[in-house]
């Protein structure tokens, strides 16, 4: 009996971690922003409720490329061959 309850808490746990981690930003941080005074100390949770998000992840809403790079700039194309097997 006490190793079906921690199988669930296991298989509960995995699954809402899977569920946290597949959500969509736009919704997980209205969800962290609600579940913050539950865990005030939880790092990740404040992280995840303050982050105003961007194109790759970071807050900077680039992704690579410098901001000096005039937009209006054409960039090269570069096409590789697959070598065959």
């Amino acid at each position: 009996m006490l190793q079906h309850l921690i199988v669930a808490l296991i298989v509960g746990g995995a699954g809402l971690y899977a569920a946290w981690t597949l959500l969509p930003a736009a919704l997980r941080r209205p969800l962290a922003r609600k579940l913050l005074p539950l865990a005030p100390n939880a790092t990740w949770l404040r992280k995840a409720a303050g982050s105003a998000g961007g194109g790759c992840g970071g807050g900077d809403g680039c992704c690579g490329c410098s901001s000096s790079s005039d937009p209006a700039q054409p960039k090269p194309v570069t096409l590789h061959r697959m070598p065959r097997h």
